[in-house]
């Protein structure tokens, strides 16, 4: 057993969404019953399908949630940077994060809140660990795994699932890796923040979780072309840890002066 965090109460779950009319309700309700230890920010890029309004319907029943209404669809870790700080402004300092659709169980996220309590910086809700799985087809899962095990290489990460969206972060740690200095977008920004937590040195614990696709609405991810651009990322990623004299423009792209002030003690030139 670790030490027992004096957290504030409740905690907070930040939850993105865009065209989620056909889960928000059930999910915001399905999540305050599962955990009323945490409350709820949903962070809507203007869903022309209502989703925003219908979560604020739920908010005015509930005061356990929140809606946060951005103007455009701006990508998923802009939504995460915008909902992150929101909530450690408020006072959180427990934040965690999950995907609306039930991709992700809630009966798992008390777990998750568990580990954090009982002493791990971040607890993670995991597909490759003993226990984990999803339910895709051959070829999927396989990409999956390929992506996950090639970027745990590369960027020398300590989390087995690094592109889960299922966390719970602990006390103090979501400024720890300058959570508002990520540049990533999109399915990325879990990878980036994969790799921040590991190079801070924040201990996780990786929960096993059953991923399981949609049964309302649509994804928004192309897979093939999102994976193809996640690997050529992470290799730029992965050599600018390696190659100190690699040019301005090629470095650029990692992730911030983050990566070059804890990798390796090299200055990072500012941004054009």
């Amino acid at each position: 057993m670790g030490p027992q965090y004096p957290f504030r109460v409740p905690a907070c779950l930040v939850v993105p969404t865009y065209q989620e009319g056909e889960n928000i309700d059930r999910f915001l309700r399905t999540v305050r019953r599962t955990c009323p230890e945490m409350d709820v920010l949903v962070v809507d890029d203007n869903s022309p399908d209502g989703t925003g309004r219908i979560a604020d319907l739920v908010a005015e029943e509930d005061g356990g949630v929140r809606v946060l209404h951005r103007a455009s669809k701006e990508g998923l870790g802009a939504a995460y940077r915008h909902g992150f700080r929101h909530a450690l402004d408020l006072g959180y300092d427990v934040v965690g994060q999950m995907d609306a659709d039930f991709s992700h169980d809630p009966d798992v996220l008390p777990r998750l809140l568990a580990a954090v309590r009982d002493g791990a910086d971040v607890a993670v809700g995991s597909r490759y660990v003993a226990g984990g799985g999803a339910d895709w087809t051959w070829s999927r899962r396989m990409l999956s795994q390929w992506g996950n095990w090639y970027a745990r290489k590369m960027l020398r990460l300590r989390i087995h699932d690094a592109t889960t969206a299922f966390r719970v972060y602990g006390p103090g740690v979501l400024d720890r890796i300058d959570i508002d200095g990520t540049r990533a977008n999109g399915y990325l920004f879990q990878i980036e923040t994969a790799f921040r937590v590991s190079a801070s040195g924040a201990s996780v614990a990786e929960l096993p979780i059953f991923f399981v696709d949609r049964v309302a609405g649509s994804s928004k991810m192309a897979v093939v072309r999102t994976m193809v651009e996640t690997e050529l990322r992470v290799t730029w990623w992965g050599l600018s840890m390696r190659l100190p004299g690699m040019s301005r423009w090629f470095r650029r792209s990692a992730p911030g002066q983050y990566l070059e002030s804890k990798v390796r003690p090299v200055v990072m030139p500012p941004s054009e």
